[in-house]
């Protein structure tokens, strides 16, 4: 396998990850993936397991999380690597989002009600993650409609199923199409800053890595360079999400600049049927990224 690191999966202790620890460890060995990160929704629950279990796979663990936050009224996504995952402000940080997105599923509930998109609540807990229930993510509501034969020919939902134009991970394309920033059924949730994002991830040890730019900030990549006073430590330059012009792009700035430039799939399971693992275009040997990580002190 020509990619051999992939620094951002997602287990069943995100909100819309598919896998357990041990799964997607097995399936990161079969893939080739020699050093990994479980980067999940705002949670650190999974590094515990991970890190035990990493050197039976023969795989170098490092500790991630993906933190949701705002800058300048955008919606972005924060890596952080090299964490203290015993540390309380991550619990602290994954209650208050949780309480945000259970408020959040209720209002999305009514939204797609008011539609012609109706689901029981049964329906969806039974999809969370959370044992609680109560969270109902985009991909959520797409997975329980698009099983719903009385909708069948529902024009909301016909490009997401098979021969659609959004088919080819229908569950998270319904998710951006309706949920996402800017779209008919969007939520705004109170997220922390950017600022004090990366503030928490250098507070307890790690570096902090801007997720999936050219998704987030398409069209806007310039505004990274405002970030970087805030504390910036990299960015995800290569991920299932970049081209080979973004890719690349990203990649020239991050030499620019001296930031670490990291590579991840964004990995979730059937939510993003698409999305393999080490499934990015690199213009760099994994080597060179391997380098680099150790040379930022994330690799011993």
């Amino acid at each position: 396998m020509e990619n051999y690191i992939d620094l951002h999966i997602h287990s069943n202790f995100s909100n819309d990850g598919d896998f357990t620890v041990s799964q997607l460890m097995e399936q990161c060995q079969e893939a080739g993936i020699r050093i990994m990160s479980i980067t999940d929704h705002v949670s650190v629950k999974a590094n515990h397991e991970a890190r035990r279990i990493a050197k039976d796979y023969n795989i170098h663990y490092l500790s991630g999380i993906e933190i949701d936050c705002r800058y300048k009224g955008i919606d972005l996504h924060l890596l952080g690597y090299g964490i203290d995952e015993n540390s309380s402000d991550f619990e602290g940080l994954e209650e208050h989002i949780w309480d945000e997105e259970r408020k959040a599923s209720l209002q999305r509930w009514e939204m797609f009600k008011e539609r012609g998109l109706e689901a029981i609540r049964e329906e969806l807990n039974q999809l969370s993650n959370l044992e609680e229930g109560g969270i109902w993510t985009g991909e959520i509501f797409a997975e329980v409609f698009l099983a719903k034969p009385e909708v069948l020919n529902h024009e909301l939902l016909l490009p997401y199923r098979e021969g659609g134009n959004r088919s080819d991970n229908p569950f998270v394309n319904f998710y951006w199409d309706f949920c996402g920033q800017g779209k008919p059924c969007y939520i705004h949730l109170d997220f922390p800053s950017l600022e004090e994002a990366i503030q928490m991830v250098h507070k307890n040890g790690g570096k902090a890595v801007l997720a999936h730019p050219g998704n987030n900030l398409k069209g806007q990549l310039e505004l990274i360079e405002e970030m970087l006073p805030l504390g910036l430590d990299g960015i995800e330059a290569f991920c299932s999400y970049h081209d080979a012009v973004t890719a690349n792009a990203l990649f020239h700035f991050g030499l620019r600049h001296g930031l670490l430039m990291t590579a991840g799939s964004d990995y979730h399971g059937k939510t993003k049927p698409a999305v393999r693992l080490g499934g990015y275009y690199c213009p760099v040997p994994s080597k060179d990224l391997e380098t680099a990580l150790t040379l930022k002190g994330l690799l011993g």
